[in-house]
C-alpha cells in the first residue's frame, strides 16, 4: 500500500475525548466563573478552611527541619554574643574592682595623712614628713627604713610618730635615707607615764613571736594600774615631747610568788602596717644650768692685801 495513502489520524482506539483547545475553552471559563463566584458569594471559603485544617500537619512537619535549623543558628549565635559580653564584663569588672581597691587604698591613706597633720599641728616642735621605705633585712629586730637622712635635717635619736602614737626611735642616719627602731624592738625603751595615776615607767620592746607588743617591767604588785590605762611620754628623757600617746595596758598579771606585776601594753602606732611618719627634733635636755659651788667658810682663806709701793725721796 502505498504511503501517500495511509490515513494519518489515530485510528478511533486511541481517540481521548474532546481536544485540547476544547479543554482549555472549559476549564478557562469554568475557572473565571469560580473566582466571580468566590469573589461575590464566598463559596470556597469553606472549602479553603477544610484544606488548611487537613493540610496543617503536614504543614507543621514541614517547617519542623527549617525551624529546627533556625533555632540551632540562633542558638550558636546567642551563644557567641553572651560570650562575648561575659568576657567584656568580667573585663570591665576586673577593671572596676582595681579602681576599688585603689579608691579606697587612697582614701585610707588620705584620711591617715589628715589625722597625721592634726598631730603635726598639736605638736610644737620642728617636724619633719617621711615615709616608710622597706623593712630592715635584720629579723631579729623590728626597724624600718625611711626617705629622709643628712641631708634633710635628720639627727641620731630623733623621736618617729604616726597619726597614731609613737612608733619609735631614729638610731642610724645616712645621706638620704635613716633607719628607725621601732617600740615594740627588744632593745628599745622609752619612759612613760600613766595618764589616769601620773605614775612614771619605763616601756620595753616585748621579744615575743609576733614582736608587737610592749612591757612594763620592775612594777610593784601594789601598783595602781589597771587594763586599759593610757600610757603616754613623760618627756623625763629629753628626746621624746611630753603627751605622745605611745600605748595601751592590755594585760595586768599579779603573782602571789613575785614581788613585780607583769604589765603587757599594746603600741598605739601601727608598727607593722605605717606608710607615712614624722619625724621630730629631739627635745633636748631639760634640765637647769649647774650652779657654780659656793666654797665653805672653813676653807676660804683671807686673800692678802696687795702692796702699795713706797714712793722713794729724791736727794
Amino acid at each position: 500500500m502505498p504511503l501517500g495513502t495511509l490515513d494519518r489520524s489515530p485510528p478511533p482506539f486511541f481517540k481521548q475525548g474532546p481536544s485540547a483547545l476544547s479543554k482549555m475553552v472549559v476549564f478557562s471559563a469554568l475557572a473565571l466563573f469560580l473566582m466571580v463566584a468566590d469573589v461575590r458569594f464566598k463559596l470556597t471559603t469553606p472549602i479553603r478552611s477544610a484544606l488548611a485544617t487537613v493540610l496543617y500537619p503536614v504543614q507543621w512537619m514541614v517547617l519542623q527541619p527549617v525551624q529546627a535549623i533556625a533555632q540551632a543558628g540562633g542558638y550558636f549565635t546567642s551563644l557567641h554574643q553572651a560570650q562575648r559580653n561575659e568576657a567584656v564584663a568580667l573585663k570591665r569588672l576586673t577593671t572596676q574592682a582595681g579602681q576599688s581597691l585603689q579608691l579606697e587604698q587612697l582614701q585610707l591613706e588620705n584620711q591617715r595623712l589628715r589625722e597625721l597633720l592634726a598631730m603635726r599641728e598639736r605638736i610644737t616642735t620642728t617636724t619633719t614628713g617621711a615615709q616608710v621605705l622597706y623593712d630592715a633585712a635584720d629579723p631579729f629586730s623590728r626597724k624600718v627604713v625611711i626617705d629622709r637622712g643628712q641631708m634633710h635635717g635628720i639627727e641620731p635619736g630623733s623621736p618617729v610618730i604616726d597619726d597614731s602614737g609613737v612608733l619609735g626611735q631614729v638610731t642610724r642616719v645616712y645621706p638620704q635615707v635613716s633607719e628607725v627602731t621601732l617600740l615594740v624592738d627588744r632593745d628599745q625603751t622609752i619612759p612613760v607615764l600613766n595618764t589616769r595615776t601620773g605614775a612614771r615607767n619605763v616601756a620595753y620592746g616585748q621579744p615575743s613571736a609576733s614582736g608587737d607588743g610592749m612591757e612594763l617591767r620592775y612594777t610593784l604588785a601594789n601598783a595602781d594600774i589597771v587594763e586599759g590605762d593610757l600610757l603616754t611620754t613623760s618627756g623625763v628623757d629629753g628626746v621624746y615631747p611630753p603627751g605622745l600617746p605611745v600605748a595601751r595596758v592590755t594585760q595586768v598579771e599579779r603573782r602571789a610568788e613575785s614581788s613585780f606585776t607583769r604589765i603587757r601594753c599594746e603600741p598605739l602606732a601601727r608598727v607593722q602596717g605605717a606608710l607615712h611618719v614624722l619625724v621630730l627634733k629631739p627635745v633636748g635636755p631639760s634640765l637647769p644650768p649647774s650652779r657654780p659651788e659656793a666654797k665653805s667658810p672653813l676653807t676660804q682663806r683671807t686673800a692678802p692685801a696687795p702692796s702699795v709701793p713706797t714712793p722713794r725721796s729724791t736727794p
